[in-house]
């Protein structure tokens, strides 16, 4: 071996081929921490009030959902989603009802959780 060529060392890199340098990896949407409090919050009152019992929380690529089940075999009653390419449009946030239908949208995420906070009024009124 020539001298110089005893210190040369070899380095591979090696990178996932479904992720090139120019791309990104795909993201997901997630709750931050203060949205969770506010959703845990009401979620809590409501098991107290005997209406909720179950919840699920999904991190997709374009939406976060937070299900909520009476009970854990069901279909969800309502859908806590939050949509970040709609910020600018409609509101990131919606809730929605178990046929699908919208059942408020907005920007403020404690301003679309009233709509669930009537029915927790009722809960304990009836």
């Amino acid at each position: 071996m020539a001298p110089d060529q005893r210190n040369c060392q070899i380095m591979t890199i090696h990178t996932d081929p479904a992720v090139t340098p120019f791309e990104r990896a795909p993201e997901q949407v997630a709750f931050h921490r203060t949205e969770l409090s506010v959703i845990l919050s009401l979620y809590g009152r409501m098991v107290a009030a005997g209406e909720w019992r179950d919840y699920r929380i999904s991190c997709l690529r374009e939406v976060a959902v937070f299900s909520v089940f009476r009970r854990t075999a069901e279909i969800p009653l309502y859908r806590i989603e939050k949509r970040p390419r709609l910020r600018s449009k409609q509101g990131m946030y919606a809730v929605m009802g178990t046929g699908g239908q919208v059942l408020r949208r907005g920007h403020d995420l404690k301003a679309v959780l009233r709509v669930l906070e009537r029915k927790l009024i009722r809960a304990v009124d009836d």
